[in-house]
């Protein structure tokens, strides 16, 4: 059994898989997912996993060099963006229209469903190199 924290196996997969300025994204439970991008559903009911455990369990395992969040984000829901704040202090974050992070998405590897209910609750983490 894996010593790490994240067991899901997709997930793993996906997080060794990535290169470096690949991306990945961390999804609430409304974020539309591209057919054409693997999706990682971990969805099970309203509010389960969080966005938050999500995005500290994905951390355990992957470099992030930088982030990007909707402007919507900060905006509407501050609790998320101060999740965020907490869980990537050294890791630049960019702020960009929440159109744009959905274009942007249909470029990443995969993106996770979090069963997030809340308004604005998705990342794009780009991966980083970790020499």
């Amino acid at each position: 059994m894996k010593k790490t924290r994240l067991l899901n196996i997709a997930l793993s997969q996906v997080i060794a898989s990535l290169g470096h300025t690949d991306m990945l994204v961390i999804g609430d439970a409304g974020l539309p997912i591209s057919d054409q991008t693997q999706r990682i559903d971990l969805a099970l009911t309203a509010g389960i996993p969080g966005f938050a455990d999500t995005l500290r369990v994905i951390l355990t395992e992957m470099q992030v060099e930088r982030a990007f969040v909707a402007a919507e984000t900060q905006r509407t829901s501050s609790n998320v963006m101060m999740a965020i704040k907490e869980l990537l202090p050294d890791t630049p974050i960019e702020t960009i229209s929440h159109e744009d992070l959905k274009a942007m998405s249909r470029e990443a590897r995969a993106v996770v469903r979090t069963g997030e209910f809340t308004p604005y609750a998705n990342i794009i983490l780009v991966s980083g190199v970790v020499f």
